[in-house]
């Protein structure tokens, strides 16, 4: 499948433009756009990128894509990045990555967003994957009921034997929803749970869909 990713990575940095500001997203499928990036970069082209974590920020300044932060610019152009579940609708799960809320600021600050996938990543209803959904440390046991009143099953996030840390701070809930068949009313009613920060449907924030094939193809949708 790793053949696929890289299919798809590349295809998707043909989007980018010269002068482009560009969210740089998360993810195993992201990764290959971001290094197919740095190659345009070091070949001449001028743009700049917005990253949304870490590991990104890591890859982008070893690759030498010159960064900016919000401090710089409002508005982006284009946002490339990954998704663990991707509807008909073209509605979204992320956050597998551990990235969601810096991918959401990034997605809805950007003009266009693309999204990177294999097909594995086609369902006909969202919710197979478990949704992450990002909460404040303080009182997330509480948070968990919570959702469990909302007819989820929280797994908290671990790192080995710790619990797995955003890189704000925060903690995750992996939650099984399954099936999610109104995402969008899900999306507003876990956005209101306190404690909440953010979760990881992303609705109607993808307008293109490249798809990576098992034969090494990339479908547009």
């Amino acid at each position: 499948m790793i053949n696929a990713k890289k299919a798809v990575g590349e295809r998707a940095a043909a989007y980018v433009e010269e002068g482009m500001t560009v969210g740089l997203g998360t993810g195993s499928t992201a990764y290959w756009m971001i290094e197919k990036l740095g190659e345009m970069v070091q070949a001449g082209l001028n743009i700049k990128g917005l990253p949304t974590s870490k590991a990104t920020e890591e890859q982008a300044n070893r690759l030498g894509i010159p960064l900016v932060t919000f401090s710089d610019v409002k508005q982006l152009d284009i946002t490339i990045d990954g998704a663990d579940e991707i509807d008909p609708q073209f509605q979204l799960i992320k956050g597998g990555g551990g990235a969601l809320l810096r991918e959401k600021i990034v997605a809805k600050a950007s003009r266009r967003m693309i999204v990177v996938a294999d097909e594995s990543k086609l369902v006909d209803v969202l919710g197979t994957f478990k949704l992450p959904v990002e909460v404040v440390p303080y009182g997330w046991e509480k948070t968990a009921f919570d959702i469990q009143l909302m007819e989820g099953t929280p797994h908290l996030r671990k790192d080995g034997d710790n619990t797995y840390m955003t890189d704000n701070g925060n903690y995750i809930l992996d939650v099984d929803f399954y099936p999610i068949r109104e995402p969008r009313k899900l999306s507003e009613a876990l956005n209101q749970l306190p404690g909440v920060v953010e979760n990881g449907l992303f609705i109607d924030l993808a307008e293109t869909i490249l798809v990576g094939t098992s034969d090494g193809r990339v479908l547009i949708k």
